[in-house]
């Protein structure tokens, strides 16, 4: 007996894939953080090949693309098909204190970590503060 789940079908309607089979091609599961002087992106991407990712920085806008084939032999007839196949495509706009020439991305144990500097421009610095010579503070009083 299959139930109905109001919040299920929002969701699944609101990302595209209540009219498609759940075999179609899903954006994986992302996280996004700060750590020090960079962010991180990470995407789970599991059983993708390192040959289908694509990882590219153009203007403020970081494009990753990555690509799962059926993984069964030709002719194979499924009883249970839930793990998504196709092209995977995702696009974020990046903020102007980001440093989008020194981009850097790695792939380990089906994880995508795309490492995004802060660009040296926008990072905190102090800022000194004038004071007169001779150390002659002048006094301001009210009244």
């Amino acid at each position: 007996m299959v139930r109905f789940d109001p919040f299920r079908e929002i969701e699944q309607f609101a990302n595209g894939w209540a009219t498609e089979p759940a075999w179609r091609a899903r954006w994986a599961a992302m996280d996004a953080f700060k750590s020090g002087d960079a962010y991180q992106v990470r995407l789970d991407l599991p059983g993708i090949d390192e040959d289908s990712l694509d990882v590219t920085a153009e203007n403020n806008t970081l494009t990753v693309r990555a690509r799962r084939d059926v993984d069964a032999p030709k002719g194979a007839e499924f009883v249970a098909r839930e793990r998504p196949v196709g092209t995977f495509t995702r696009q974020m706009v990046l903020g102007d204190g980001l440093d989008v020439e020194k981009v850097s991305a790695d792939y380990r144990n089906g994880v995508l970590t795309v490492t995004i500097p802060v660009a040296e421009h926008a990072k905190p610095r102090r800022i000194p503060i004038a004071r007169p010579a001779g150390g002659n503070r002048k006094v301001i009083e009210s009244g």
